[in-house]
C-alpha cells in the first residue's frame, strides 16, 4: 500500500524508483580500491555497453549530467577552435552557456522552443565554418522535443575533424539510441531519468576520437579529465571516490532492463507517449512538440484551456501524484507529463483519470 507521505513522481526527473532498486543501494559498503569494486565496475561496463549499443568505454561519474557537459566542453574543444551548439530549449541553451563559461568560442543554431533541429541546419553551418564539435541534446526535457540524431550524425561525420557530442539525459533507456551504429562520439546521460535510479550518477560513452582529441587539449580540468577517467577505467576503477551505492542499484536495474529487453523498453515508452497524445486530444489540448518530433519519455502539453497549473498540481497531489507545471519560459503555458523509466501503462492511465477529474471542475 502506498505510503501517505509519498507521492508517485510524474515529473521528468527524478522519476519514481522501484523499492527493490532503492533496496539495492543498502548493500554493505565496499572500498573503491578493492577487488569487489573492480568486479562491480567490470560488470557495469559490460551491461552499460550492451544498453548504449557501443563497444566504446563508458565513464562513470559521481555527478549530475551537467558535470559531463563541462567535461565534454573542456576535453573536446581545442584552444582557438569553435564549438557549435544546437539550442531549442532550457537545457540545450544551458549547455552552450557551460561551454562559454569554460572559455570556449561558441556558435549557436537556435530554434524556437518546441521546434526540432534538422540535419539541413547543421549542414549549412558546417559548410560555412569549421567546428571542433557539434553539441546537441537528443531529447529536450523542457519542451518534449526529440531531435533526429541519426540524421544529424550522418551530416556531422562528413566532416572528419568534427566530433558529435550528444546529451542523452532524458532519452537514454527510454528512446531508441544506437551509439555505434549512429556514429555518436560521446553520449552522456545521468541516472535519474529513464534509467529510473536515484540522482547522483552520470555516464558517458567515449569513442577513441574523443580520447585522441583530449590529448590535444592542455587545460582539461581535474575532475572531468577524460584521460584520467580512461586510465582508471582501464583498471576497472575511477580516479576519485565513485557513487558505490548507486552503482549497486545500477547493477540490479540493468539486469531488470535486460529481462524486459531494450527494444521492448523503447516500445513501452512509445506506447505511453501515444496514449498521452490520445488523452491530450480528448481533453481538448495539443502537444507542444510538432508531429514527428514528440519525445517518447516526456510530453509537454499546451495549456490551451488556461487552467491554473498550481491548482492542478495541488489537486493531483491529493491523489498521491507529484505533477509538473511546465519549465522556464513556457511554465504554465504548458505542463509536462513524464512517462519514463519503470512507469507502467496502468499508472499513466490512473494519472489521466485524475487529470480528467480535475478538468471537470474547470
Amino acid at each position: 500500500m502506498r505510503s501517505q507521505s509519498h507521492k508517485v513522481l510524474v515529473i521528468p526527473g527524478p522519476v519514481e524508483v522501484r523499492p527493490e532498486i532503492l533496496d539495492a543501494q543498502a548493500q554493505w559498503m565496499i572500498g573503491h580500491r578493492s577487488t569487489a569494486f573492480s568486479e562491480l565496475f567490470a560488470r557495469l561496463q559490460e551491461k552499460l555497453r550492451a544498453v548504449f549499443l557501443t563497444e566504446n568505454r563508458v565513464f562513470i561519474s559521481g555527478s549530475s549530467g551537467t558535470g559531463l557537459w563541462e567535461g565534454a566542453s573542456r576535453n573536446c574543444i581545442r584552444d582557438g577552435r569553435k564549438v557549435l551548439h544546437l539550442a531549442g530549449g532550457a537545457f540545450s541553451a544551458r549547455w552552450a552557456d557551460v561551454s562559454r563559461l569554460n572559455g570556449k568560442t561558441v556558435d549557436v543554431i537556435e530554434v524556437p522552443w518546441g521546434q526540432a533541429h534538422t540535419p539541413e541546419m547543421v549542414e549549412e553551418a558546417l559548410r560555412r565554418e569549421h567546428y571542433d564539435a557539434v553539441c546537441v541534446v537528443h531529447n529536450e526535457t523542457s519542451t518534449g522535443v526529440i531531435n533526429p540524431i541519426q540524421a544529424i550524425s550522418e551530416v556531422v561525420h562528413r566532416y572528419d575533424d568534427t566530433l558529435l557530442l550528444v546529451d542523452t539525459v532524458s532519452s537514454f533507456l527510454g528512446a531508441e539510441l544506437r551509439v555505434d551504429d549512429w556514429g555518436i562520439d560521446m553520449a552522456l546521460t545521468s541516472s535519474q531519468k529513464a534509467f529510473a535510479l536515484p540522482p547522483g550518477m552520470a555516464l558517458a560513452t567515449c569513442s577513441p576520437r574523443i580520447l585522441d582529441r583530449a590529448k590535444e587539449v592542455t587545460h582539461r580540468g581535474y575532475y572531468f579529465d577524460f584521460l584520467e577517467l580512461e586510465a582508471a577505467a582501464a583498471k576497472n576503477n575511477t580516479p576519485s571516490t565513485p557513487p558505490i551505492s548507486l552503482m549497486f542499484a545500477a547493477d540490479a536495474q540493468l539486469d531488470a532492463i535486460a529481462a524486459e529487453g531494450l527494444e521492448n523498453r523503447w516500445m513501452r515508452h512509445l506506447m505511453m507517449r501515444d496514449l498521452t497524445m490520445q488523452w491530450t486530444d480528448a481533453a481538448g489540448m495539443s502537444m507542444f512538440a510538432p508531429d514527428g518530433y514528440r519525445s517518447p519519455t516526456v510530453s509537454a502539453i499546451r495549456n490551451t484551456r488556461g487552467f491554473d497549473v498550481d491548482a492542478m498540481a495541488k489537486f493531483m497531489g491529493g491523489k498521491g501524484y507529484s505533477m509538473d507545471k511546465g519549465y522556464g519560459q513556457i511554465k504554465g503555458k504548458t505542463f509536462r507529463i513524464a512517462h519514463m523509466g519503470d512507469m507502467e501503462i496502468g499508472t499513466l492511465e490512473a494519472v489521466f483519470e485524475g487529470l480528467d477529474e480535475f478538468l471537470e471542475t474547470q
